[in-house]
């Protein structure tokens, strides 16, 4: 979908966009509009329209009948108008309308507030219909450009950075979206060097033989079930010249996760395609970074495997040894993503040496009990880090709740016949995960773990999502490193 901004809105729009604040229409600029103007007071105190962030109201008139949409901005901040933003794509999007004009000129919108305005109507709008061959002429996308006229400003260069992680996101939800039997290991690598090739990053790749060289125990017994070999995916960006990576960013990839011996129950195991979320987030984030040359120094990577039950699959009560040396029991084989994340973290610290490791992770069923689908969970081993990532997570609308770690969780891990054992007691479970990946942080690095189990897709639609992959997590990275890595 285009986005464009011009100063007056263009002379042959059809369809006209007048952004109205909560209680506010008594103050809405009508120069432009005059036509309807009685119409619209006098239908939205019948109609009751007070400004709600999304609501709309529409009105016909003149010959040839041209519309007006009075569009609820609420109070008028970044979220309320990224709300609206998404409705006019929600509305308007499979309406047979192909273009729809934008009046800020009249608005209190911030360069900002306009810039999400924007990105939240491109956002709103993705579809993955790749694989659907009758898809109804009601359900097909038709609007393709939305002009946005007297935008204040800044608003450009807002859009630039927006632009740049809508594509982050788009790569993100397409990877979560694609079924597991055209996306495992390998073809995700495939599919993540075309989609970044030319922006300047770094990539490089673990096969498994490397994995054994270097001693990767864990996340290959996740892997040694499956005839997909796993792989180890790692995005370089050095925005701020020479030098290691200040910030790693680690992502569980599972393709697909059947909870190998430990097998889950059929139904709903079709949704287990999106357990490489937390990878999918970490390469969205990536490009994110990189389209916006962001100038810092980051590096991304992916554990990529598939979880399988096969005659070769890891047991209930194997032990393995990670590549940093310390043994696992492993009790239940659906507890996977942490053995991942264990040796991923080990690599990145041996080869690259981050002062800070961010990892994300659709880790555990217990995060979706106690938050649903609202936020994720952030564990971190600073007060500092999970203040930076919370307030993050608001800035974005990706929004974070903290959880604790303590020596008293981390007891429950303990095995009786090996370092540590891959599932605690039928208490705190995302809690006992989290301590578990903390045993591979190295001391004095900075470390912050995202449970986003419940996140990463969606029963119904948001504000800028349709219903399926949000991609979330790329927006509360990018802002993260926004704010806290580059000068």
């Amino acid at each position: 979908m285009a986005i464009r901004f011009q100063p007056t809105l263009p002379a042959d729009a059809v369809v006209m966009i007048l952004p109205v604040e909560k209680d506010g229409i008594d103050r809405v600029e009508w120069s432009a509009h005059q036509t309807f103007r009685a119409l619209a007071l006098g239908a939205a105190a019948a109609d009751r329209f007070t400004g709600e962030a999304g609501a709309m109201l529409e009105l016909y008139a003149g010959e040839p009948v041209r519309r007006l949409v009075l569009l609820g901005v609420g109070g008028g901040d970044e979220p309320d108008w990224e709300k609206a933003g998404g409705a006019i794509t929600a509305r308007f999007g499979a309406s047979g309308v192909t273009e729809v004009a934008v009046d800020l000129s009249g608005s209190s919108a911030t360069a900002k507030a306009a810039a999400r305005f924007a990105a939240a109507i491109v956002r709103r709008g993705w579809h993955h219909n790749v694989y659907r061959t009758k898809l109804p002429d009601k359900s097909k996308s038709t609007l393709e450009a939305v002009t946005i006229a007297g935008a204040p400003n800044g608003t450009e260069d807002a859009w630039a950075h927006e632009a740049a992680v809508t594509a982050g996101l788009e790569l993100t939800r397409g990877l979560v979206t694609e079924p597991p039997n055209v996306l495992y290991p390998e073809t995700f690598v495939e599919r993540v060097r075309a989609d970044v090739e030319g922006l300047g990053l770094e990539i490089s790749v673990l096969d498994e033989a490397a994995m054994t060289e270097l001693g990767m125990g864990a996340l290959l017994a996740v892997s040694q079930g499956s005839v997909r070999e796993a792989r180890v995916l790692a995005l370089k960006w050095s925005g701020a010249g020479e030098g290691d990576p200040a910030l790693a960013l680690v992502g569980k990839g599972v393709t697909f996760d059947t909870g190998g011996i430990s097998l889950k129950p059929g139904p709903g195991m079709e949704d287990m395609k999106w357990d490489m979320g937390g990878a999918g987030a970490v390469v969205g984030a990536m490009k994110a970074l990189a389209t916006r040359r962001a100038r810092a120094n980051v590096i991304g990577v992916c554990g990529l495997v598939e979880n399988m039950p096969d005659g070769a699959a890891s047991r209930p009560g194997d032990v393995v040894t990670s590549m940093s040396g310390q043994t696992i029991e492993i009790l239940n084989t659906d507890a996977e993503g942490r053995l991942v994340l264990g040796d991923v973290i080990t690599w990145v610290q041996r080869t690259h040496r981050p002062g800070t490791i961010v990892d994300l992770a659709t880790l555990t069923g217990a995060m979706i009990v106690s938050l649903g689908n609202e936020y994720g969970g952030v564990f971190a081993n600073e007060d500092a880090l999970a203040d930076q990532l919370l307030a993050a997570g608001l800035a974005t609308g990706d929004k974070l709740w903290r959880f604790p770690l303590s020596a008293t969780y981390d007891k429950m891990i303990d095995s009786p016949i090996a370092d540590m054992k891959n599932i605690g007691g039928k208490g705190a479970g995302s809690i006992t995960a989290a301590q578990f990946v903390q045993r591979f942080v190295d001391e004095g690095v900075r470390w912050a773990h995202l449970d986003i189990a419940g996140m990463v897709w969606s029963d119904k639609a948001g504000a800028t999502h349709d219903k399926g992959a949000t991609g979330y997590g790329v927006r509360v990275l990018d802002r993260f490193v926004a704010d806290n890595f580059e000068g």
